[in-house]
């Protein structure tokens, strides 16, 4: 018996999610499915962690124990073909027999992507938010360096579990344009449940002057509350998680 640890990429459009539930289609739910016709008899593959319905990955990280009798490159192939058109393994490795997807992270990497543009774009709205009227982004790079650095983000998101904490570090955080589109990174060793989808539309906020940043400040130095609101989830993708 191994221990198999996948590299996944997926389009979220059409997931609920990458954690199995009852009666939705969800990543989890569709790696299981393929591995099951492969022959596959455990309970359940671990996943690294949680996306929400419709956010992307590029780099999501799942694990799972069989006797599988052949090569990787020959399970990466079989699994590919067992599998959905909108998610893929990208890689296939054998790990230690203890390791965990979650719990062995050091850190996890996304990217959130806008475009700014005043009509509808088909081919980019799926994988991007679209925002009008466009925004000065001279101030986004002061925000992202608020992140950085270990912060109490209750105001940003909430806890996987109830009787969690809500302290993150943030490695890296920073805006890059690249001609009508802004691209969001930020790196830490966890998020909290939407995290990253808040702090993108809190920034975008102060940006189109609809939120003070002295208010942004004041709720990450003290936990200060801020109106609601979530950046849309088609514009997020899991790029990365990191291992020591």
């Amino acid at each position: 018996m191994a221990r198999y640890k996948l590299t996944l990429a997926y389009d979220g459009t059409h997931f609920a999610g990458s954690q199995r539930q009852s009666g939705k289609r969800t990543v989890q739910g569709e790696l299981e499915a393929g591995l099951r016709r492969l022959g596959w008899t455990g309970d359940s593959v671990l996943l690294a962690g949680r996306t929400d319905s419709g956010v992307h990955a590029w780099g999501q990280v799942a694990a799972f124990d069989w006797e599988w009798p052949h090569s990787l490159e020959a399970l990466q192939k079989a699994l590919n073909a067992n599998l959905a058109p909108d998610m893929v393994v990208r890689e296939v490795n054998v790990v230690a027999p203890e390791f965990h997807p979650r719990y062995d992270a050091t850190a996890r990497r996304y990217r959130y992507r806008i475009f700014l543009q005043p009509l509808r774009d088909p081919f980019r709205e799926r994988y991007a938010w679209r925002v009008w009227p466009p925004f000065s982004g001279e101030v986004l790079p002061l925000l992202a360096q608020l992140w950085v650095g270990r912060h109490d983000f209750c105001a940003f998101g909430s806890p996987p579990r109830a009787d969690g904490h809500t302290q993150r570090t943030v490695f890296s955080a920073g805006w890059e344009k690249q001609g009508d589109e802004w691209y969001f990174h930020i790196e830490a060793d966890a998020f909290l449940y939407r995290m990253v989808r808040r702090l993108v539309y809190v920034q975008i906020a102060v940006a189109r002057g609809r939120l003070p940043l002295e208010q942004v400040q004041q709720a990450l130095e003290k936990g200060r509350t801020l109106p609601a609101g979530l950046a849309p989830a088609q514009g997020l993708m899991l790029m990365e998680v990191k291992y020591s």
